[in-house]
């Protein structure tokens, strides 16, 4: 995890509505897919995922308590946030306001780089950003670890931002409880000399259809294909591990794309289907494949949303960007390379 500031928020006379602190965390992409969950409320997921975290799409997330105020004031992107998205930060904000034994309401800034509910993992750079700056506002000292298993309490993946470069989410154990939230967190993956670019083709930024929790639960009911892809899984992730420490990029980037491509097909036998796959993934799913037959180390891997995400080297990074931009034309294509944790910006008292 990149090195962070401690923030002093208890400074001897200093009044307890003026805490505040400022964090970024960046976005990052599952490599081995997380889908699915074994407890709703404590995010628990049923198998274990590991990801890579970029070095775009940062979120930048100020919390400032405030004593008088009677309620959280929550602004993304300069903008009052209401409904569903509300909710779920005032229901974090709660969690942290139970450990840290303070009652204070909080305002709350965030300021996001990456589309929005397009399978883009804005939730995942949210919530690490949210964690680490209302932590540090309240009060709260935590380490990594600790600061992970909380992050996973408000978007599974953002457990994974806290970290830089490779992280691993564990799934735990049991079917909840403490026990199951204390087993379930992030820790970072060593890997060999690996000098990775993930090329990031956005077709569609638009929001999805179906969210992520709704798709995720109805692929869990209905699905015939979900337990075996669980099940195999849990297979891609140990041969994963193993490639990552040798350094076999072409052994990385051939795991990921079954273990992904894998994870749509069960949603396409879900009850009704879900189906994210647009025209135009399946053109650049196609151009991925072109590449590797001329000899380029190139693979694709896709979250729940139509973009898609191609991991290759740094050096051909440029030539796949082209290529997809030519196979998908009016999408966006962003070159991503591995990318630090979750950190502090420096915040005076005021």
């Amino acid at each position: 995890m990149a090195e962070q500031q401690t923030l002093s928020v208890l400074e001897p006379g200093a009044a307890t509505d003026r805490a505040v602190a400022t964090a970024v965390a960046q976005p990052n992409i599952a490599l081995i897919k997380y889908w699915g969950k074994r407890d709703e409320e404590l995010v628990l997921p049923r198998t274990d995922s590991l990801s890579m975290t970029l070095d775009i799409f940062p979120t930048t997330t100020r919390v400032h308590l405030d004593r008088t105020a009677l309620h959280d004031r929550v602004a993304l992107n300069g903008a009052s946030a209401t409904g569903e998205a509300l909710r779920r930060i005032v229901a974090f904000l709660d969690l942290v306001r139970e450990r840290s034994g303070r009652p204070e309401r909080a305002v709350v800034d965030t300021r996001n780089t990456v589309p929005t509910g397009a399978g883009l993992a804005s939730s995942a750079s949210g919530f690490a950003a949210l964690a680490l700056a209302a932590t540090t506002a309240y009060g709260l000292d935590l380490g990594p670890v600790a600061l992970s298993r909380l992050a996973r309490r408000g978007s599974g993946s953002a457990s994974r931002s806290v970290f830089g470069g490779f992280a691993v989410w564990h799934a735990g154990h049991g079917a909840g409880g403490p026990d199951g939230d204390l087993a379930s967190y992030a820790e970072p993956v060593p890997a060999g000399d690996l000098d990775p670019a993930l090329v990031v083709a956005v077709v569609n930024a638009g929001p999805k259809d179906v969210s992520s929790r709704a798709a995720m639960r109805r692929t869990v009911d209905t699905s015939p294909l979900y337990g075996p892809w669980a099940a195999s899984s849990r297979d891609d992730l140990a041969a994963m591990r193993t490639a990552l420490l040798r350094a076999d990029l072409d052994a990385v980037g051939e795991i990921a794309e079954r273990n992904a491509l894998g994870m749509h097909a069960t949603m396409l036998a879900a009850r009704p289907a879900v189906r994210y796959l647009a025209p135009a993934s399946l053109t650049v799913l196609d151009a991925v494949a072109r590449l590797r037959r001329d000899g380029v180390c190139a693979y694709a891997t896709m979250d729940a949303g139509p973009n898609v995400k191609v991991l290759c080297r740094r050096v051909d990074a440029e030539r796949v960007a082209s290529v997809l931009r030519g196979a998908a034309p009016g999408s966006t294509v962003h070159v991503a390379l591995p990318g630090p944790g979750a950190r502090l910006l420096d915040e005076a008292w005021r």
